[in-house]
């Protein structure tokens, strides 16, 4: 099994703190912003940032569904970890500072890949299909905060 990883990142016009607490509220940005490749959201604890268990199924690819139950943690200022408890995925969003009244939000993603020809496919494909999931949501977010 090989580690797959899958980062997209974007420039968004708004401070470091508002993105990141924007990212952080579970119970009304997030799934605000999420794309069409998400479903059954639902925050099942907490819903702010550090402590938040959130649920959704990630549609990937017209096959390939995967069932997410994400522990949230706050491990240091400006990041978010989303460890999946159903599977080996871990999501690392960080937000910094990118000059006067901009941030920087990178979203970072990865898990043990399969094995054989399928990992390989995995490996060549699935980063660039969750890239665009991923900056599709950040585009959203943008749009939420750059209000």
């Amino acid at each position: 099994m090989a580690q797959v990883e899958a980062t997209t990142e974007r420039i968004i016009a708004a401070d470091a703190e508002t993105v990141f607490d924007a990212l952080a509220d579970y119970k009304e940005v997030r799934g605000k912003v999420l794309t069409g490749h998400f479903s059954e959201y639902e925050v099942r604890e907490g819903g702010d940032g550090e402590g938040t268990l959130v649920h959704w199924k990630l549609q990937a690819t017209s096959k390939r569904v995967r069932d997410c139950l994400l522990e949230v943690t706050e491990p240091t200022e400006g990041q978010l970890i989303e460890k999946d408890r159903n599977s080996s995925l871990v999501t690392t969003w960080t937000v910094t500072p990118a000059g006067e009244g901009k941030s920087k939000a990178v979203v970072s993603t990865v898990w043990n890949g399969a094995g054989g020809i399928g990992g390989f496919f995995e490996k060549t494909f699935a980063p660039k299909g969750l890239g665009r999931i991923y900056d599709e949501l950040l585009q959203n977010l943008a749009a939420e905060v750059e209000k």
